[in-house]
């Protein structure tokens, strides 16, 4: 375990402890101080005293922004005793109390892996959005938990799942709870692990996003509430007792974060990054113009090819598995650049998706007329797009509008032909990309 430690240096470079659990659980833990940085040790023990004392051994990856109120509770409601000041002892304090109930009152990131020794059954959760990465491996002799999947892959072989294969080739990336190597799995987003000893493990999903759209409420309100949703989920993402930054790119999602952390840190560090080509979209000037607006310091990090071509083992390495999304790039160096001066840093990562930014999640409003019309007529316009030449106005609607917005999304990604991946899952040589 020590070895494999060692792989997870570069998310806790500031301290390293591995401790067992009688003869059942060895835990270890690399730390990177973000809240209470002189305390909060892991793996941690809880309580701290008393007739249960030491009952749950933790460790735990992430933060919760409502620790002190949920703090506030244990202590009205239970008495509950702290020997610390940080978040991660409210986690187990919250499950001694509440057991799995207590998932639901979190707020935060987080990954984490919890040890009962008094029933002797581990639970491990992963937040609601999957913010925090956990991994797992179910083997003849027990159970292994990682934040990521390199420690794993010694003990797992690398044998590799052609599922996760030939799902990565459609969508471009591993869907959860999928990984590229068979056994090595990734707890869902908001999932959660049981294994009591000797039997094997429980996996269920303990959170679902819901939507329930109210067409009756105004316009205005929303975006009242929207903005102050935003602000109070900044200000809380903010409680670090270490060096706060954000990146700042030219969209609006960072944007908006930056200027509402400016309103907490007028002083905030702010990183953007881009290509040092005459060709390559940099999105610097709309940067260092908004950072000129909201007056904050901004550190552009500049990327050149040579550089790109050294780092991409590293990168694709410190994935765990593939994802074709070039940006990954540039965000490893805006990371590496922002780690030389701040702890944490706020970014707009999600906001398409929650916010409806690509445009294939307006389609079906566009595509509303014709999905509306029965089977035949749409087969038969169907038939219709495939007669019309390409680059006729029309064909691609057409096609879109008479195919399943399930197909649609996984054509959206679509870089293989079906003949193509067959040929790479089947392992034949020289195979050749027509796209």
């Amino acid at each position: 375990m020590e070895r494999q430690l060692e792989l997870l240096h570069h998310r806790g470079p500031d301290d390293m402890a591995l401790e067992r659990s009688g003869q059942c659980v060895a835990a270890g833990f690399k730390r990177l101080a973000i809240i209470d940085v002189h305390g909060s040790r892991q793996p941690l023990q809880y309580p701290p005293s008393g007739p249960d004392a030491g009952r749950w051994t933790l460790v735990f990856n992430g933060e919760i922004y409502n620790f002190e109120e949920l703090r506030e509770e244990l202590i009205r409601g239970h008495d509950a005793e702290f020997a610390t000041d940080g978040d991660s002892e409210v986690v187990a304090a919250a499950y001694h109390y509440w057991g799995d109930a207590a998932l639901e009152r979190f707020r935060g990131m987080f990954a984490f892996a919890l040890w009962d020794s008094a029933t002797e059954t581990v639970h491990a959760a992963r937040d609601q959005f999957g913010i925090k990465p956990l991994y797992y491996l179910p083997t003849i002799e027990g159970l292994w938990l990682s934040s990521e999947k390199p420690p794993l892959l010694g003990i797992a072989g690398g044998e590799l799942d052609r599922t996760a294969l030939s799902l990565y080739l459609t969508m471009q990336y591993v869907p959860e709870p999928y990984t590229l190597h068979r056994h090595i799995a990734r707890l869902p987003s908001g999932g959660l692990l049981t294994r009591a000893l000797g039997y094997p493990p429980v996996v269920r999903r303990y959170a679902r996003p819901t939507f329930r759209p109210d067409p009756a409420v105004l316009e205005e309100s929303i975006v009242d509430e929207l903005r102050d949703a935003l602000r109070e989920s900044v200000r809380c993402h903010l409680r670090a007792d270490v060096p706060v930054g954000a990146f700042l790119s030219s969209g609006i999602d960072s944007t908006a974060i930056v200027a509402l952390a400016a309103e907490v840190h007028p002083r905030l560090h702010a990183f953007t990054a881009g290509f040092d080509t005459a060709t390559a979209y940099s999105e610097f000037d709309v940067a260092e113009r908004s950072a000129r607006h909201l007056g904050v310091d901004l550190i552009p990090t500049i990327v050149k090819p040579e550089q790109v071509m050294e780092a991409l083992p590293r990168i694709i390495w410190h994935l765990g598995d593939p994802v074709a999304d070039p940006s990954i790039v540039p965000l490893y160096f805006l990371a590496q650049t922002a780690a030389e001066h701040v702890t944490v840093v706020l970014s707009g990562e999600g906001a398409d998706e929650l916010a409806g930014g690509y445009t294939i999640y307006r389609e079906p409003r566009s595509l509303a007329p014709v999905r509306r019309l029965g089977a035949p007529l749409q087969r038969g316009l169907r038939a219709l797009a495939r007669a019309i030449p390409e680059g006729v106005k029309g064909k691609s609607y057409l096609q879109r509008a008479t195919t399943p917005i399930e197909t649609r999304y996984f054509g959206n990604a679509r870089v293989l032909s079906d003949e193509e991946k067959a040929r790479i899952l089947r392992g034949e040589p020289g195979w050749v990309t027509s796209t």
